[in-house]
């Protein structure tokens, strides 16, 4: 596969639209206007921070990314996002507790004047969460439309030439592919029908799309993860990845699990536990949305692990996945792993882990790395999926009939490859042979 042949400059204003305007969404967009204004460190984010070797070791290249490939600058991101809720960002932010206030006061005019657009909701999708900033259609096609004249008004009103949208909405109930997700033509049809298999975080997927805007989806819902929206992505040239943000707990497997695979330890039992107090905790309390979520975190050992072809050390795993709802930890996850492996002549021995982290501070840099990732690959002329971001993601999409990567140094690997290859820099694979000729 050839690299690109020319990769666009990142001329005027990048939009970013957030479907989801909660702890997420805001603690990225408090995030990268405090960075702007010199109060803060992008902690976290790969694109601000990671450096890429290029070429031998001993050649001593190793540029920041952001310098070596021609991402969009913070400078020239415009924000934009639709919730159920009429609270603009300062207000969601400061509701939803993530940062400290006098941090918010730092941006309180900023965030003030990102106002929620009304979104596209169904209880039935989402049965935990209501609100009253909510659209009315007849049919669902037509709630599609209007999100699209969204986007419209947004790139005419904020004067930006380029658009990212990034899902950071609820986790949905969970739905399995049907017939109608099949074709371009099956999904507007079952829009207008109002189809229970087309959940709203989909008709922001196709009104994105259509729009020839990117889209990265931040939940486990499908979204973009079915055969109508990745041939729309194909036809309209744009750039899709997902599903469900990388942070906490499921973070943490992929980067034990492939340590156990690679010694060739084994694997009784993984018992993971969370208990997190924001509104996604208040979400999966509903089983259809936790449904959605454990699919996705169960996913993950599997594919590290492959019990298939080790059936002796991880043939026999158990792995549980539980999450409470319990307020008063607020946005602040506690992540319990008891982990049983066992080593030489079968010898058990066991792992505690226990992660107190912070969701969204996690989540609000990998938004801002997909966004500006999304945006080099669609001015790169990259379209449909990008499974060189699985990187950030627990569920990662592929092409049809391709297990998903999820060993999170391939990952890292697969994703600084790829910017090597944009660049027409040799790829790297760590052989080394030639240091020893």
């Amino acid at each position: 596969m050839e690299k690109p042949a020319k990769i666009a400059p990142p001329r005027g204003k990048l939009g970013i639209l957030t479907p989801g305007m909660g702890a997420v969404s805001t603690t990225f967009m408090a995030g990268v206007e405090l960075v702007r204004k010199g109060k803060a460190q992008p902690i976290g984010s790969l694109t601000q921070l990671g450096t890429i070797r290029l070429g031998k070791r001993t050649d001593g290249r190793s540029p920041l990314i952001k310098k070596f490939v021609p991402l969009g600058e913070l400078k020239d991101i415009v924000f934009g996002g639709w919730d159920i809720f009429r609270d603009n960002a300062y207000e969601s932010a400061a509701n939803a507790g993530v940062l400290n206030p006098q941090d918010l006061e730092k941006v309180r005019t900023f965030l003030s004047g990102i106002k929620p657009m009304k979104a596209a909701f169904d209880p039935e999708y989402v049965k935990k969460l209501d609100g009253p900033n909510v659209k009315k259609a007849k049919n669902k096609y037509e709630l599609a439309l209007k999100i699209k004249e969204d986007i419209e008004n947004f790139r005419k009103t904020k004067r930006v030439s380029r658009i990212v949208t990034c899902w950071c909405g609820s986790t949905e109930v969970f739905v399995r592919p049907e017939e109608v997700h099949s074709t371009p033509e099956k999904f507007v049809e079952a829009m207008k029908s109002n189809h229970p298999a087309i959940a709203p975080s989909m008709l922001y997927a196709w009104a994105s799309v259509t729009s020839g805007v990117a889209f990265a989806n931040g939940a486990p819902n499908l979204t973009v993860d079915i055969p109508a929206i990745q041939q729309l992505a194909l036809e309209h040239e744009v750039p899709i990845c997902g599903k469900d943000f990388k942070t906490g707990q499921t973070l943490m497997k992929t980067i034990l699990a492939p340590g156990f695979k690679a010694r060739m330890l084994g694997l009784d039992g993984w018992f993971s536990t969370n208990i997190l107090g924001n509104r996604d905790g208040e979400v999966l309390e509903d089983p259809g949305s936790f449904k959605t979520k454990e699919e996705s975190k169960l996913s993950v050992l599997e594919y590290i692990l492959q019990p298939q072809l080790y059936p002796m050390l991880y043939g026999k795993m158990c792995h549980k996945v539980r999450i409470n709802y319990y307020p008063p930890r607020g946005d602040n996850k506690e992540g319990w792993d008891n982990i049983d492996i066992f080593g030489w002549l079968g010898y058990p021995m066991q792992i505690k882990v226990d992660f107190l982290c912070r969701d969204s501070i996690l989540a609000a840099p990998i938004v801002l790395d997909l966004v500006l990732f999304l945006d080099l690959a669609q001015r790169a002329g990259m379209k449909g999926i990008q499974e060189w971001l699985s990187f950030y993601f627990k569920s990662p999409m592929t092409a049809p009939g391709l297990y998903p990567e999820h060993d999170l140094f391939i990952q890292s690997m697969k994703l600084k490859n790829t910017l090597r290859w944009m660049m027409g820099e040799d790829l790297i694979t760590h052989l080394g042979q030639e240091y020893y000729d």
